[in-house]
């Protein structure tokens, strides 16, 4: 487990490699209350498109990678880019493409957590 400072450290680069590619509608879940959880928080956002959602998984990797020098422990969904999950063990980020986060609306299945919405920049 990540100490609490290293933690917030992971969570803001993402959240910049985020913005980095115009990522939407960016939301951070606490799941730290909720009994049972794999992982501290999850991050979640949305892109457009198949090659913004490659960008978003690439721009939050050389952004944590350069600043931290972490990887993600897993990744998965690449193959279609419709959700893409990236495990970085106490941070899991979830790319999604917007009709599928709609469909699957797990800000609604965890709704017991802590959400905060990020404001962008553009």
């Amino acid at each position: 487990m990540i100490k609490e400072t290293n933690v917030d450290t992971l969570i803001s680069e993402i959240i910049d490699g985020i913005e980095d590619v115009k990522g939407l509608d960016i939301k951070i879940l606490d799941l730290r209350e909720i009994e049972n959880t794999v992982t501290q928080y999850f991050v979640i956002c949305n892109g457009g498109s198949n090659t913004q959602v490659n960008a978003l998984v690439g721009s939050i990797q050389k952004k944590v990678s350069e600043s931290l020098h972490e990887k993600p422990w897993h990744i998965e969904g690449l193959d279609n880019s419709e959700w893409v999950l990236m495990d970085y063990v106490d941070v899991v980020v979830h790319i999604f493409q917007k009709h599928i986060r709609e469909y699957y609306d797990i800000e609604s299945l965890w709704g017991d957590a802590k959400t905060t919405s990020i404001e962008t920049k553009y």
